[in-house]
Formats: C-alpha cells, sequence, structure tokens
C-alpha cells in the first residue's frame, strides 16, 4: 500500500471522506525537508509514515525500546523457564477504526494479522447479561435491535426515557457536541435523559471505563460522541478485532520495518530532553540524550504526562498561553493489567473477551489463548490458560497488593473454575499515563496546530473536527499533523475516512435543529 492509497471505509457506504489539500505528489530528489516526530505510539507512527511516503526525512524518537506507545509489548521469562511478551492489556480494533487499519495495512494489506472475535458480551455481577453478536449493525436498526434484544434495556425503559433531552443523541456534530455538552458529567447526562439503570450500569459504564475514567468524571461529550461512532452514527458495528499475536510481532515490528524502509531513522530507547527554536527561525532543535540535533518542523506525538514534561522543559517553545494549556492536562486515574498463567483451562464455552460490571472493580476478563497465538501455544504446551484482567479508574491511594488479590477473587465469581487453578506465574501492570477528559476540559486539550507552524501535535488526547476517538483519534491526528507540514510545503497529504460526521436521519436532525433553535 503506498501513501496515496486512502484507508478502506469497511461496510459502511456513508463514512465520510475527508480529502487532504491539493499538492504536488512528493518532494523532488534534494529539496526535501527533515522532520523530528517525537512519540513512537500510533500517532507518532502514523505521522512519520505520511511524511516518509512523500519522500521527508523523518527522525523518530521513543522513549522506550520498542514502538507502539501504550500498546507496546516486552518479553518475559515465567517461572516455568518460557517466554512471554507482556504488554499493557487488551485492546479492541473497532471496523470502525478506518484510519488505523489504514496505517495498519502498510505492514500487511490485507489486515491478515487481525482476527474478528465473534462476540462483545457484558455480564453483571447481578446476572444480567448482554450480547452484540445478533443486534443489527445498520442504525436505527442497532438500536431497535439493542432494545428488542437486550434484557437490561426494554420498551418500557424507552418509553420512559426524556426524549427532548436524549436529542443530541440523535445528531452528533464536532465540535458542536462539545459545545453543548462539554460542561456535563456522562453520570448527569445518563440520569437527565432517564437512561435505565441495569442498561446503564451494564453498557454505557463499560464503555465510558475505556476511557480509564468513573463516568461522573468524563465529560458527557465525549460519551455521546461514542455513542455516535459506535452505535447509532455508523453501521460497522461493535464488534472487533483483534491481533492474532502480541503487539510487537503483529503490528510494530512489520511497521518499523516498513519505515525504515522508507528511510525513516528509529532511534528507540532515546527521550527527548528539549524542544527549541532555532535562532532567526531556521527550524527547530530537539535534544536527546544532551544531543542537539536540527530539524525542520517537530511532531509531538507524546501521552499527556510526556507532553507536559516536554514542553514544560522546552521554555522557548511556542508561547506562554499555549505552554499554560499544556500545563493543565490531566491523567486519568491508575488502572491495572493482570495476567494470569494458569495450570488447567478455562471452560470451553469461555469468550475470548468478557466486559463486566458490579464485579468489585473488575471491568473485563480476556482469554488470551483462545484468539493470541503465543498464548495458544503455552496453553497446548502446558495445558492450561493465559487469562488477563483490567480494572480502571482504580483510585489514586488504593492499596495495589490489596486490589490485585480483589481482581483475581472476582475472576474466581466470573469463571469459577478457575478457583482450583494453581497460577503458574502473575504479571501486575499499574499505570497512570491515560488522557482524562475531564468536565469542562475540552478548551485546554491542544489541536493539531501550534501557534509555530513548524510544530504540530498529535495522539488521543488532541482535539479535532472530526468524529474519532481513542486509538482511531491517535492514528487520525498523527495524519492530520502530517497533512498539516506537507499542505505547508505544497505536498498532498494522507486522505482520510471518518463515520458519518452527522446524525444518518434526515427527520431527527431536523428535529434537533427545530428543538434546539426554541431554547431560550
Amino acid at each position: 500500500m503506498t501513501g496515496r492509497t486512502a484507508p478502506r471505509r469497511g461496510r459502511d457506504r456513508r463514512a465520510r471522506v475527508v480529502r487532504a489539500a491539493p499538492g504536488r505528489r512528493r518532494f523532488g530528489a534534494g529539496d526535501a525537508p527533515d522532520v523530528a516526530v517525537v512519540g513512537g505510539g500510533i500517532a507518532g507512527l502514523a505521522a512519520a509514515t505520511a511524511l516518509a511516503e512523500r519522500g521527508v526525512g523523518v527522525t523518530l524518537y521513543e522513549r522506550e525500546q520498542g514502538l507502539g506507545g501504550r500498546l507496546a509489548g516486552w518479553p518475559v521469562t515465567l517461572t516455568d523457564g518460557s517466554t512471554a511478551t507482556m504488554s499493557r492489556g487488551f485492546h479492541a480494533f473497532f471496523r470502525q477504526y478506518y484510519n488505523l487499519r489504514g496505517l495498519l495495512r502498510r505492514a500487511d494489506p490485507g489486515l491478515g494479522m487481525l482476527g474478528g472475535l465473534p462476540d462483545y458480551p457484558l455480564l453483571h455481577s447481578g446476572g444480567l447479561y448482554d450480547s452484540f453478536a445478533r443486534v443489527p449493525r445498520t442504525p436505527p436498526w442497532s438500536a431497535l435491535g439493542f432494545v428488542a434484544l437486550s434484557p437490561t434495556f426494554g420498551l418500557r425503559d424507552l418509553a420512559r426515557m426524556d426524549p427532548v433531552a436524549a436529542l443530541p443523541l440523535l445528531d452528533v456534530r464536532v465540535p458542536g457536541v462539545y459545545e453543548e455538552l462539554d460542561k456535563v458529567s456522562a453520570q448527569d447526562f445518563l440520569s437527565g435523559i432517564r437512561f435505565p439503570e441495569a442498561a446503564r450500569h451494564l453498557a454505557f459504564e463499560v464503555f465510558s471505563r475505556s476511557f480509564f475514567s468513573d463516568p461522573a468524571d468524563l465529560s458527557a461529550a465525549e460519551l455521546v460522541l461514542m455513542f455516535h461512532i459506535y452505535f447509532l452514527g455508523s453501521s460497522e458495528g461493535l464488534l472487533f478485532d483483534v491481533p492474532d499475536e502480541p503487539f510487537p510481532a503483529a503490528l510494530w515490528e512489520p511497521l518499523g520495518s516498513y519505515l525504515t524502509g522508507h528511510g525513516v531513522e528509529l532511534r528507540t530507547g532515546t527521550a527527548v530532553d528539549e524542544v527549541a527554536p532555532v535562532a532567526g527561525g531556521g527550524g527547530l532543535t530537539v535534544t536527546a540524550g544532551g544531543r542537539p540535533r536540527r530539524h525542520d518542523a517537530v511532531v509531538l506525538a507524546l501521552d499527556s504526562g510526556g507532553l507536559r514534561q516536554v514542553v514544560a522543559d522546552s521554555v522557548q517553545l511556542c508561547d506562554a498561553r499555549w505552554r499554560a494549556r499544556i500545563a493543565r492536562l490531566r491523567n486519568a486515574p491508575p488502572f491495572l493489567v493482570s495476567r494470569l498463567w494458569l495450570d488447567r483451562p478455562v471452560s470451553a464455552d469461555r469468550p475470548g473477551f468478557l466486559g463486566t460490571s458490579g464485579f468489585g472493580g473488575l471491568d473485563n476478563v480476556s482469554v488470551l489463548d483462545r484468539w493470541e497465538g503465543e498464548a495458544a501455544r503455552w496453553a497446548a504446551r502446558t495445558g492450561g490458560s493465559v487469562i488477563e484482567l483490567h480494572a480502571y479508574a482504580v483510585a489514586p491511594g488504593a492499596d495495589r497488593a490489596a486490589r490485585q488479590r480483589l481482581l483475581v477473587e472476582q475472576l474466581h465469581r466470573v469463571y469459577p473454575e478457575t478457583r482450583d487453578a494453581r497460577t503458574v506465574d502473575a504479571r501486575h501492570e499499574w499505570r497512570s499515563d491515560c488522557p482524562l477528559f475531564p468536565v469542562g476540559g475540552y478548551g485546554d486539550r491542544p489541536t493539531v496546530r501550534t501557534p509555530d507552524p513548524g510544530v504540530v501535535v498529535a495522539g488521543d488526547l488532541v482535539r479535532t473536527d472530526l468524529p474519532v476517538a481513542l486509538m482511531e483519534r491517535a492514528a487520525t491526528t498523527g495524519f492530520l499533523a502530517a497533512n498539516t507540514l506537507l499542505e505547508r510545503w505544497g505536498v498532498r497529504g494522507q486522505t482520510l475516512w471518518t463515520v458519518p460526521d452527522k446524525g444518518r436521519s434526515a427527520a431527527a436532525r431536523a428535529l434537533v435543529r427545530l428543538t434546539r433553535s426554541r431554547r431560550p
């Protein structure tokens, strides 16, 4: 796949194409600028890809030893002597992630490294169980099918909802959704529309906690945008794909080879200390490991904590107002990923992934040997199983050892056959580096553009006028950052796709406009 090929949009005929500004195809020999990409996660890899494919000289700086950012992996030696790949946990690659999937197609045009899971099941401790396997994918049949099939959301619940308060769900636009709902919490929004309590705990709480936040702390705008992306605005559905091997082998090593084949210098294990403008406007100096190096432009593709640190140490970068906004960015609460290698299998009918609610902070359970090759080979060799547990939005002062024990206890409640299993090995990863999207925080989030035209920002924390979130926001803003620089130099950038940028029903959109126009 070349840089001129757009990501494939999937099955949704209403998906929106976002074309780059016109320009020449690529740089000629000897006239290409040199760009530093700071950060080797999804956003940085997308930016580096779009730039390198058009002849730009790219140096990618990554603090860790491997690529992937928050989806990186690293080797560990288990107590039985075998080697495994540990990571920060399960991620779902939804079919709406057009631009992320377009990035991964560089290494494998057929996306053979991704395989679909047959269901997205949700379980509440009270016994309620929801499934999306049989829910239609195309709106409005998706919503009607969910109501018809779900034990947590029936026709009576639909009748009790406040239709006027729920209207924002029917015509989601960016940035309008933030202007309307950013100052409201996700919890208060759901209460205001009288969303059924059982469905709220089972479905929306699971979704909102995918932002690593408690619904009381999450901007309602993010929740409503997510509802649009995955449910009412897209016909791709809620089923998803997962890599068939650990992240490094399946995704980042092949993509890294693709980038080096396009001339990208990958400087992993290299943290950036400072970015400073060159006196007289001659580009920017990136200092890494105490060594300064001049570049024509810089892409800052860091997590929120890394961005705050680099900007705080780069006292001449952009202007004071912009740096103050970056300094106010916050991280989401800590989260825990526990991976267990057990000496016996779980029941054969257990799903590869299960979202959970009401189980003492346990947010989901993955049976990795159902779909990941490395885990499946270990399970086949030992007769055991590989289980992963997630707990999001853990209180910062929580007793970590106690929380790790609690997660295993909750696994025994969800899958009782694991009570008698011996744990061959266990690894617990605590992290707190995901962006928080707090109530009223939209205005402080950076955009791709900055006060310095040679500095652009990318990542899942970046605000954009496109309906994207999570990993897809990271990939999309990475491409947008590259496109912004390329446009400045008169070179055509990457064509992008998104889910539709407005509600699918013309009648519903008209009703929303009418209601809004009558508000005092």
